[in-house]
């Protein structure tokens, strides 16, 4: 549930372009700042970002995915 959920109005950014735009930042090593907008506000990208940081989101995102790896014995 996005943050424009809770208010009753739908997101004005997808989250998943909001994670497209964690995904770009990521991949090629940019300051924040520098996210295209096309993902959204550089802001709202970031704050995502740190929200599931602090949950643990990517933490279970990453042991789920290793754990389908090493299911399918691509992990050796």
């Amino acid at each position: 549930m996005g943050r424009g959920d809770l208010a009753g109005r739908p997101s004005v950014w997808p989250r998943r372009r909001l994670i497209d735009g964690i995904r770009f930042r990521v991949r090629n090593g940019v300051p924040w700042r520098d996210v295209p907008v096309e993902y959204g506000p550089w802001g709202r990208v970031y704050d995502l970002f740190r929200r599931w940081q602090r949950a643990g989101t990517w933490h279970r995102i990453l042991t789920r995915l290793q754990s389908l790896a090493d299911a399918k014995g691509a992990i050796v």
